[in-house]
């Protein structure tokens, strides 16, 4: 079985607040970083140290060196990877005292994927190879159609979530991952319980992992519940919690875990992310995880 990530790189520009800016107002930060970033990125990192063949599929700009030398440097296949003469996709990110975060994205190259670049990607992916997707590069609607005939294992995290996933054919994605945010606005419901009852009424087929913070997390389908409390720990920076979480959760499946333990390792693992600062930086590898929980 072969590992996709199939996703967005963007050069996170990290500003650390005392509050995030409200409307109008403008406020110094106390400090500046500069890190590698991007929802695919940060799940091909997190699959990576797993110790897993991990590829990863994208359109970078000029300005990717620094992207391109991170995913190399934690073992990330980047033999699909195509460069553009265009800027790459960046984030500015707002972090308060908290750790909670406020971003927004310039997507670049990541909103320039071609059908023909992602047939020359997919040919080589076949029945039972994972697929993994967000919301941050185009032509999903094809990447999903296309995968989905040759039978891969299709795990989305739909973010940002906006009026774009309207138009792509989510009934034929296999693991929908999501905090209760997009929960609401893929359901119209804020409440946990009604978020996975109508995510199973829209897409019976799949599989719903739902994300809640400090209440943990959990996994519903149309034959199994189960939950995860949260592991108390003092979160410095939010940020690239959620595609650790995906990563790891991820490879629970494709090493043939149960949802208990898949949501158990991803909950660890994300524990330990909250506790650093950085994006990509921040990913536990598989043996820190174990060593910090060694049970």
């Amino acid at each position: 079985m072969k590992i996709l990530v199939f996703g967005s790189t963007n050069i996170d520009h990290n500003y650390h607040l005392d509050h995030i800016a409200r409307p109008k107002e403008t406020i110094t930060s106390r400090s500046y970083e500069i890190h590698a970033g991007g929802k695919g990125l940060n799940q091909s990192i997190a699959f990576a140290k797993t110790g897993s063949h991990v590829y990863f599929a994208g359109m970078v700009g000029n300005d990717a060196a620094m992207l391109m030398k991170t995913m190399q440097s934690y073992g990330v296949d980047t033999t699909y990877v195509r460069q553009l003469d265009a800027p790459n996709g960046h984030a500015i990110i707002q972090i308060d005292d908290e750790g909670e975060n406020s971003i927004f994205l310039y997507p670049g190259t990541n909103n320039a994927i071609t059908a023909e670049y992602v047939d020359e990607v997919l040919a080589n992916f076949d029945k039972g190879d994972f697929l993994i997707l967000q919301n941050e590069i185009n032509m999903l609607d094809y990447i999903i159609e296309t995968a989905s005939r040759k039978e891969m294992v299709i795990l989305m995290n739909p973010s940002p979530c906006d009026a774009s996933l309207t138009k792509l054919p989510l009934e034929k994605v296999d693991y929908f991952f999501i905090n209760e945010v997009e929960g609401e606005l893929l359901t119209g419901s804020p409440e946990p319980k009604e978020i996975l009852k109508i995510m199973l009424e829209k897409y019976p087929n799949s599989k719903t992992i739902l994300t809640l913070g400090s209440d943990g997390a959990c996994y519903n389908d149309s034959n199994h519940f189960c939950s995860q409390p949260a592991i108390k720990v003092k979160a410095i920076d939010t940020v690239g919690a959620g595609d650790t979480f995906m990563g790891y959760f991820s490879y629970g499946l494709a090493q043939g875990y149960t949802p208990e333990q898949c949501l158990l390792l991803a909950t660890r693992a994300s524990s330990i992310t909250v506790t650093r600062l950085g994006a990509a930086d921040s990913i536990p590898t598989l043996a820190e995880i174990n060593e910090r929980y060694p049970d």
